[in-house]
């Protein structure tokens, strides 16, 4: 009889597909000592090292003391845990030797991560890719979520842990990348749901999934997932998503647009994007196009059109973050005009296109966004400045 050790998610230890940790009396500091000796199996560990990352936040005058009571403790509980009549070493068994500990583990003992690295190992050398696939499948079925989930916050686990994370992926990318090769697009797309479920911050999954709706033709779809994938990062992450994702959105409307020759109506109705209520917030790089046309027009036909740029001192207003930048880009957009554009061009910085403004009205556009932005976004006006340039010079360039 064997057992079966699951790290790839929560931890659990089973015999015949059935866990043997329901009901046991399962101490968190034991369990977490086990889970480190796991961490580290088949591997010499020194007393002061097991306390320099255990035991720390202890108030025992005698820490080694202390970790032999719970040495003693944890091999009670794993002996608990081996089948009566059953061979004790040819499963676990915690070692002391010349000053190490060990944990030592048998044959009949199988950890999740083994056959993950196995199963990768033989996806990888196999030619065959159809071979490779199933390996790949299994190694990604094992994977159930971070590993040691259930144990979050402890230093020591952050390089393993990221070590299979990326190991992860890494697979899951080379299964797809194979998937697209055989045009399985429905397979990709079921994958993708899949795994989202327990990596829903993925951006690249988004993308492949989104990508295999299209080929199948499911532009819709593509779209809707899209607006639920771009709402749920930008507000669990409070960041916005990356230029590849954001862009996304055109290769979904290109797709569904550009399959049929259209009528001048119909590729306006195809141009047109829904008018906001107030400026528009756009890239960096759109931002730019915007300012070259406008300056051309400017000088051609002496528009007041002008370029502004906003500077939040972050040394003067110690407490800014994104948050605080989102906030005033949330004002900007509800202060300017539906003919002004605006783009975020640091983390300090916003620049934005005032289109046709007469001399005196840009103190009154001054005026009125300090006083927006210190009402709505609650910062002090000593921490802002604004400088307005006229786009009708022939020094200004982007």
């Amino acid at each position: 009889m064997k057992l079966y050790i699951i790290t790839l998610g929560e931890f659990d230890i089973r015999s015949q597909g059935k866990s043997i940790l329901i009901g046991s009396s399962r101490t968190y500091k034991i369990f977490k000592l086990f889970e480190y000796f796991l961490t580290f199996r088949n591997k010499k560990l020194l007393p002061e090292t097991i306390i320099d990352n255990l035991l720390t936040d202890s108030e025992s005058h005698d820490p080694k003391n202390m970790l032999r009571t719970q040495i003693f403790r944890l091999r009670k509980v794993i002996n608990s845990l081996i089948p009566e009549g059953e061979d004790a070493s040819k499963f676990l068994n915690i070692s002391f030797n010349n000053g190490y500990y060990c944990l030592e583990i048998g044959e009949n003992i199988v950890i999740d991560i083994d056959e993950f690295e196995n199963f990768i190992e033989q996806g990888d050398n196999e030619t065959c890719k159809e071979i490779s696939m199933e390996y790949y499948q299994k190694a990604i079925d094992l994977y159930k979520g971070l590993y040691l989930s259930d144990n979050a916050y402890e230093v020591w686990l952050v390089p393993t842990r990221n070590y299979y994370h990326r190991l992860f992926l890494k697979t899951l990318y080379k299964y797809i990348e194979i998937l697209k090769g055989n045009q399985e697009y429905e397979k990709i797309v079921t994958l993708c749901e899949e795994t989202l479920l327990i990596e829903p911050y993925e951006e690249r999954i988004h993308i492949e999934m989104m990508e295999a709706l299209l080929k199948l033709g499911q532009g819709k779809a593509a779209a809707n997932h899209y607006d639920h994938a771009l709402n749920m990062l930008e507000k669990e992450l409070d960041a916005k998503p990356s230029q590849r994702f954001i862009d996304f959105i055109k290769k979904i409307q290109s797709n569904s647009s550009h399959k049929s020759d259209l009528n001048i109506i119909d590729i306006k109705r195809n141009l047109e994007e829904e008018i906001p209520l107030g400026a528009m917030s756009c890239s960096i790089d759109y931002f730019k196009f915007l300012f070259n046309l406008q300056k051309r027009k400017a000088l051609r036909n002496n528009q007041h059109d002008y370029l502004c740029i906003l500077t939040i001192n972050r040394e003067d207003y110690g407490q800014f973050n994104n948050k605080g930048l989102k906030d005033i880009l949330k004002v900007l957009e509800r202060s300017l005009r539906k003919g002004d554009a605006f783009a975020q061009w640091n983390e300090n910085q916003v620049l934005i296109l005032l289109h046709d403004v007469k001399e005196d009205g840009i103190e009154t556009v001054k005026e009125r966004l300090l006083n927006n932005i210190r009402e709505y976004a609650r910062i002090s006006l000593n921490s802002i400045s604004i400088i307005f340039q006229p786009l009708a010079t022939e020094a200004l360039s982007f």
